[in-house]
């Protein structure tokens, strides 16, 4: 249905990185999403109601704040689409992140309420009043989310959706939620034991996990995740095609949103190059990689001294020193200054973040290291975080 729709509604509905099309996915999917959680809440309490199922009942207003969730959904595409204004001049992307947020502090309050209404089932048992056409409307419910899940999910990786990939948890909860409350009206047929209390606490438990990880997940880009390594290895290959440069290190890639990634670096050169002709690579670079990635590229550019006998003997001394100290230690932006007494090897050094040395113990160490290889050496370093 909703590739139908998407044939219908959306123009160049392939073309998912155009932010159009992803504006128009999100409403879609956050519309039909209404239509049939709307449809899911009526049944659901009709026939809990009917059946004094407290489980039942819940998962009716959980499908009910399913629907407000995807209003929410709508908004937050809706907002992040504006265009950049001098009080936000990287444009609003980032909002979608937010209604994304929003949806997971849905999911958690309905996993609370649930709980809370769980305990109260146990404490107070009622009698339930199942019968055939109830157990049939959650098995309809069933397939209903599980068409849902299917279609954010997939919809989500195709338009790289943090927010629609948390719709999509939301409704495998809820299958797994409807689920469990068959499986308790079964057993209630058997026993007196009031396991409709127990399995509104089940799936408030999948509902409060569904939202943790939502969160989790939305949470993440508004702080700041590292790019991935295929992302930092497909820019340095693309790069790299660009000779001169001969290396690459100081990546820094900023998410303002799906489609709104800016990326920042210092591409390594020859220094004994001409200014203006390694100027131009530069900028034919930038040009290359903003277009293949579809985003914004500075690049800053670092003379290397790439003859000098006595710069690459201690750099190849670096190269065996420092993974004695940590393994994942990397350095880069080499040079030295050659003084009548004493060397000065000036260098960064990449720092992983579960390394249990601080700054000054680890300058310490990598200044005796290269000391005992040769002592006219002293290192002048600059730690750097990781960028991936």
């Amino acid at each position: 249905m909703i590739r139908l729709l998407a044939k219908l509604f959306i123009k160049n509905n392939k073309d998912y990185k155009n932010q159009t099309v992803r504006e128009k996915y999100g409403i879609l999917c956050g519309g039909f999403g209404i239509f049939l959680n709307v449809i899911l809440f009526a049944l659901k309490f009709i026939f809990g109601t009917i059946a004094a199922s407290v489980a039942m009942v819940a998962d009716a207003f959980n499908n009910l704040s399913d629907a407000a969730s995807s209003i929410v959904q709508i908004l937050g595409f809706k907002l992040a689409s504006k265009k950049p204004d001098s009080q936000h001049p990287f444009g609003h992307g980032r909002l979608e992140y937010v209604s994304g947020l929003a949806i997971s502090f849905f999911i958690l309050l309905m996993g609370f309420e649930l709980i809370k209404s769980s305990i109260t089932k146990l404490i107070n048992p009622e009698p339930q009043n199942y019968n055939l056409f109830s157990i049939l409307v959650m098995g309809f419910a069933i397939l209903i989310k599980f068409y849902m899940y299917l279609y954010n999910h997939q919809i989500a990786k195709k338009i790289d959706s943090v927010t629609m990939e948390a719709t999509a948890k939301d409704s495998f909860s809820d299958m797994i939620s409807t689920s469990v409350v068959i499986v308790s009206i079964i057993i209630s047929r058997i026993t007196s034991f009031p396991v409709d209390g127990i399995a509104g606490i089940i799936v408030g438990a999948f509902i409060l996990k569904t939202g943790y990880e939502a969160a989790k997940d939305t949470i993440g880009p508004l702080l700041g995740n590292p790019p991935s390594k295929e992302l930092v290895d497909e820019i340095e290959k693309e790069l790299l095609k660009y000779k001169p440069i001969i290396g690459m290190h100081d990546l820094i890639v900023h998410d303002y949103g799906p489609g709104r990634m800016m990326i920042s670096l210092h591409a390594e050169v020859p220094g004994d190059m001409n200014i203006f002709d390694l100027h131009d690579v530069i900028d034919v670079a930038e040009v290359m990689i903003s277009r293949k990635f579809n985003c914004s590229v500075v690049i800053h550019m670092d003379p290397i001294d790439t003859n000098n006998t006595r710069l690459e003997e201690l750099k190849k001394i670096l190269a065996e020193e420092l993974p004695k100290i940590d393994k994942n230690l990397r350095f880069h932006d080499v040079r030295m200054v050659p003084g009548p007494t004493h060397t000065n090897l000036i260098f960064d050094v990449v720092k992983p973040f579960e390394c249990a040395l601080d700054n000054e113990q680890l300058i310490a160490e990598i200044n005796e290291a290269v000391q005992q290889r040769d002592k006219s050496v002293f290192c002048a370093v600059t730690v750097d975080a990781p960028y991936v």
